[in-house]
């Protein structure tokens, strides 16, 4: 992680993709339009939230899009901290559209190498990805959260499909594209961790 702050106490970054929205149903892109979650999407927040019950979190952080806020909450966590800068992909003119939308008029088109026309690119959702990362990095609790000082510091993000995968890949030091590899359901519980001091993927999709 080159890119990232070299002294840290290598916490573990759990993610948590918002419920379900009409959107994320439809398989619409949902970047900043400001969408709440469906009956459905509130289950599946509810239903995270007792997968990470057993879990002591010294930082939960948020998108500050509602159907991200209001996960973190239904999921058990009343107040997380609002990351302006862990929105999702602003997709511009593709905003609303499927792909398969977009693949009807270029077969070839694939968002992670096509991209997007009149949003953000790829390379700048991944900047902001490594804002993210080195944040949690760098932010170890004070006082510490946990009586044993060796205990490994967990932080929850709540967030959305293409940033969290986009995330992982540069967790793991890859390139941005490599996150089209993480398939993310909506809900879904994923964690990044260390295997020594490498990072690593230690729970995906739960």
């Amino acid at each position: 992680m080159s890119y990232l702050p070299v002294s840290h106490d290598h916490p573990k970054l759990w993610l948590l993709r918002h419920g379900e929205t009409d959107w994320s149903r439809s398989g619409q892109y949902t970047g900043l339009t400001d969408l709440d979650l469906t009956e459905n999407g509130v289950l599946q927040a509810e239903e995270a939230g007792k997968k990470l019950s057993g879990l002591k979190f010294a930082t939960v952080l948020s998108s500050p899009l509602t159907r991200a806020v209001r996960t973190a909450r239904l999921a058990g966590f009343a107040d997380p901290e609002v990351v302006p800068y862990a929105h999702e992909w602003d997709y511009g003119e593709y905003e609303g559209l499927r792909s398969a939308d977009i693949r009807a008029k270029d077969p070839s088109y694939l968002i992670w190498t096509h991209g997007v026309r009149g949003g953000e690119t790829l390379q700048q959702v991944a900047d902001r990805a490594d804002h993210v990362i080195a944040k949690v990095l760098d932010s170890p609790s004070d006082p510490p959260f946990h009586a044993d000082s060796s205990a490994q510091r967990n932080v929850l993000l709540v967030a959305h499909g293409h940033f969290l995968r986009v995330l992982a890949a540069r967790w793991l030091d890859l390139p941005p594209v490599e996150g089209r590899r993480f398939v993310l359901d909506t809900a879904a519980v994923c964690s990044l961790g260390w295997d020594k001091k490498t990072p690593a993927i230690t729970g995906w999709n739960v």
